[in-house]
């Protein structure tokens, strides 16, 4: 990556990885087998982790950009109209001609747990190419990428940082070389994914932190709901307390966590004052339908 432009927009965190339609219904209990389960009314919101993440950090005051593809089509359009509503940079969002926007199904129970079913739009997966061109453009002191991706964009970003501080999210894609875990400045999971990472389950977040930076990240951040979160980094470690909450629905808890996280991280908060803000924002999600929430979390 030489010769490469100089960066005509700065941003405080860039989020990289997928958006997509979200569709949600709320249902008294999930279908059994061979019957069937009537619930609300259908909503079409934008949503996709990383989507999420972005307008979390928006909302909380940062410059925000997300890099990503969707198709040329009525959800692309819908998407790219929700970020730019809260002020996401959108210059690297690409409308990619004749695909389909990918889809979220998520069915929400009376409990506010959210069983989710992404639909993905293989069209519209990032490539070397949009990571190359992201990056020359864009100057950010924080970049969170998706480790479920396609590994080629992945592995692109993390073998070429330009962000001082690099936070990888999810469970890597099988086809990812792990060496490049050590790339990473914070690894980011909830409990679930830390024990398909560690391929054991853990009742402990911090134990599973500490397995968890075993493999190569400097830091390590496990979530654990209601819980609140542990973490792991080289000079110490904890656990954040989270408040209890009533439980609405639990989609995007954990996105506007991290898009509060990535965002105090960038602008040098400690990270045990960034986690427990993170806590509060990922609560405060909870008590609303819906992946996003309705005001601004300025403080």
């Amino acid at each position: 990556m030489t010769d490469n432009p100089k960066p005509s927009h700065r941003v405080d965190v860039a989020f990289v990885g997928r958006a997509n339609i979200d569709l949600t219904i709320h249902v008294p209990h999930r279908a059994r087998p061979g019957r069937t389960a009537v619930g609300s009314s259908l909503t079409a919101s934008a949503g996709g982790k990383s989507l999420n993440q972005a307008i979390a950090a928006a909302r909380w005051g940062g410059r925000a950009a997300l890099i990503a593809n969707v198709g040329a089509d009525t959800w692309g359009h819908q998407i790219t109209t929700a970020l730019a509503d809260v002020d996401v940079d959108t210059h690297h969002v690409r409308l990619v001609p004749h695909a389909t926007t990918g889809a979220a199904i998520i069915e929400v129970t009376p409990d506010g747990e959210s069983y989710i079913t992404l639909a993905l739009s293989p069209a519209t997966e990032l490539t070397t190419d949009d990571i190359h061109r992201a990056t020359a453009a864009l100057a950010t002191e924080a970049v969170i990428v998706q480790l479920d991706l396609p590994p080629e964009p992945v592995t692109t970003l993390l073998g070429h940082r330009r962000a001082p501080i690099v936070i990888g999210n999810l469970v890597p894609h099988p086809d990812l070389d792990p060496t490049l875990l050590a790339q990473l400045d914070v690894l980011v999971v909830n409990q679930h994914e830390a024990a398909a990472i560690l391929r054991t389950a853990t009742g402990n977040p911090l134990d599973a932190a500490a397995a968890l930076q075993r493999l190569g990240p400097r830091t390590v951040v496990v979530t654990a709901g209601p819980s609140g979160a542990a973490f792991i980094h080289p000079h110490g470690s904890g656990t954040i307390p989270a408040p209890a909450v009533p439980v609405v629905d639990t989609t995007g808890a954990g996105d506007a966590f991290l898009g509060c996280l990535a965002l105090d991280l960038a602008r040098h908060t400690p990270l045990p004052d960034a986690i427990t803000t993170a806590v509060h924002a990922g609560s405060r999600t909870v008590g609303h339908s819906g992946a996003h929430t309705t005001t601004p979390q300025i403080p």
